[in-house]
């Protein structure tokens, strides 16, 4: 299953490959030119369509717990001052996600959508320290009665030249579904209530939609 924002793209590329096999074929003939361009095309097409793969997750509603909002790898887990929305100290937990990463994002939590903004900026590599405030970006902020308020931010990488969000304030979302994408290479930030449980360690790979990363204190 591909994701929807990947259609478009992937229709590109199966003509793009289609016409290439058909020119390779014509102009070079038989022979080794033949094959290693014939190989080059078709790993380019089953890049791009591992990419926008779209995978079923299985999610155990729960609002005691915050979910891995995408595939990837813990990259920082720390105290810091968050000062766009709560302006205090959160606990922060990053998941940077490599090109080979499935890149749909999902709602970590159930609950409503308090805030949700875009950011333009720049294209840092994802794991730069300076990403998440520099980089292109948004912020969303989910709550519930049992978790409170989370705050989780889509990062653009070098190669991520667009951020997908659904994300719109007021409305009313479910754990584990789709909240967007993010194209090329990218990062999730997420900021937990300090009295959160973290259930993750530093370059633990998670996966979104599934695997738990931190639990209230709330209960």
């Amino acid at each position: 299953m591909f994701h929807k924002e990947g259609y478009k793209i992937i229709t590109i590329a199966t003509i793009i490959a289609g016409v290439a096999m058909i020119l390779i074929h014509r102009f070079l003939g038989e022979g080794i030119l033949n094959t290693v361009a014939s190989i080059v095309v078709l790993i380019f097409y089953v890049l791009i369509l591992q990419f926008f793969r779209n995978p079923k997750r299985k999610t155990a509603l729960d609002d005691q717990t915050f979910i891995a909002p995408a595939d990837g790898k813990i990259v920082i887990i720390k105290e810091v001052y968050e000062k766009e929305y709560f302006k205090e100290n959160r606990i922060q937990v990053s998941i940077f996600m490599s090109p080979i990463n499935v890149h749909v994002t999902r709602y970590g939590m159930s609950g409503t959508v308090a805030y949700s903004k875009y950011h333009p900026g720049e294209y840092l590599v994802a794991w730069h320290p300076k990403s998440s405030e520099k980089n292109e970006r948004t912020t969303i902020v989910l709550e519930n009665p049992t978790f409170g308020k989370v705050l989780y931010r889509q990062i653009a990488g070098a190669l991520a030249r667009r951020i997908v969000n659904y994300a719109k304030e007021g409305i009313e979302v479910v754990q584990g579904t789709d909240a967007g994408f993010i194209k090329f290479g990218s990062r999730i930030d997420v900021f937990l209530p300090l009295d959160a449980k973290i259930e993750v360690k530093l370059n633990e790979k998670v996966k979104g939609g599934e695997q738990v990363i931190a639990r209230t204190s709330n209960i």
